[in-house]
């Protein structure tokens, strides 16, 4: 199997691990690579993701660095083969960036995901009416094929929601957003009464930040933080002009102390169940 065209997270966080064992044992990369017979620079691209490990070369390595530890020793053999392994996002990585497969990865291991939105609503809850509108005004100038790609990624990225083990979902969303007609009066009626099934299910929370919250914490937009489960860290996401930026705890810190002030300005679950309903209304 070739490696992947980019270096992925997981293959960074491995890695990093490495790394950190061989400077824990006071070795050098020429060390490890004349350990596994191989091209020191070979070493250094495993350190650096940018040709992951294989894994008879991590299991010695393990060795190498006195790694008897069982549970240590399986929780790098689960991200070694996580690296490796192909997943259904990967069938759309020449057609969005690396950074979004990384995303969509992340999302599909999470079991806890922590949003604010104050533009759009969040993927997981968009209609494909909704997001076709979304992405056909973002990307500009993309074909009518590729839009429609992009469409099902999202689309098929909700299949999280439906599996037997969901995430939990605690998501808060700028008022503004309610009010933002996307795709029409139809088209966002359809979606706001698609956002109140949501707001039933037991594993999510849907709160609304009111106008009437004034300023907040995050003015400058929109995040996430994504919860995982073992052996990943913690991992806030945001996007910019220049591309999505991903933080790993303990960073993310601040990205949870700016979650829970915005949730202290936010109307309780019910409340905000009544405001959907009624701007549904509205849009009528």
């Amino acid at each position: 199997m070739a490696a992947p065209k980019w270096v992925t997270l997981r293959a960074q966080w491995l890695g990093q691990q490495l790394r950190e064992l061989r400077e824990a044992n006071s070795l050098l990369l020429k060390d490890v690579a004349e350990y596994l017979q191989r091209d020191p620079s070979t070493a250094g691209r495993f350190e650096s993701g940018e040709y992951p490990i294989r894994r008879p070369d991590l299991l010695a390595l393990l060795d190498l660095y006195g790694v008897a530890d069982s549970g240590r020793r399986e929780t790098l053999m689960k991200l070694s083969q996580e690296v490796w392994q192909k997943g259904w996002w990967d069938g759309y990585a020449t057609e969005v960036a690396g950074a979004l497969v990384d995303y969509v990865w992340l999302e599909s291991r999470a079991r806890e995901i922590r949003a604010f939105d104050n533009t759009l609503l969040l993927g997981l809850f968009q209609t494909e009416e909704y997001a076709r509108a979304v992405i056909e005004a973002a990307e500009f100038g993309a074909e009518k094929h590729q839009i429609e790609r992009w469409v099902e990624l999202r689309m098929t990225r909700q299949e999280i929601l439906k599996g037997d083990d969901p995430p939990r979902l605690s998501v808060i969303i700028d008022e503004a957003v309610l009010h933002r007609e996307v795709g029409g009066p139809e088209c966002m009626v359809t979606q706001l009464h698609h956002l109140i099934e949501y707001t039933a299910r037991p594993n999510i929370e849907i709160r609304v930040l009111p106008f009437s919250a004034g300023a907040h914490a995050s003015p400058t937009g929109a995040f996430r933080i994504l919860q995982m489960k073992d052996p990943y860290p913690e991992v806030a996401y945001a996007e910019t002009p220049k591309g999505a930026i991903y933080v790993e705890s303990p960073d993310t810190e601040r990205f949870m102390l700016t979650y829970d002030n915005l949730r202290k300005l936010t109307l309780g679950p019910e409340d905000s169940a009544e405001l959907i309903s009624a701007m549904a209304e509205e849009v009528r």
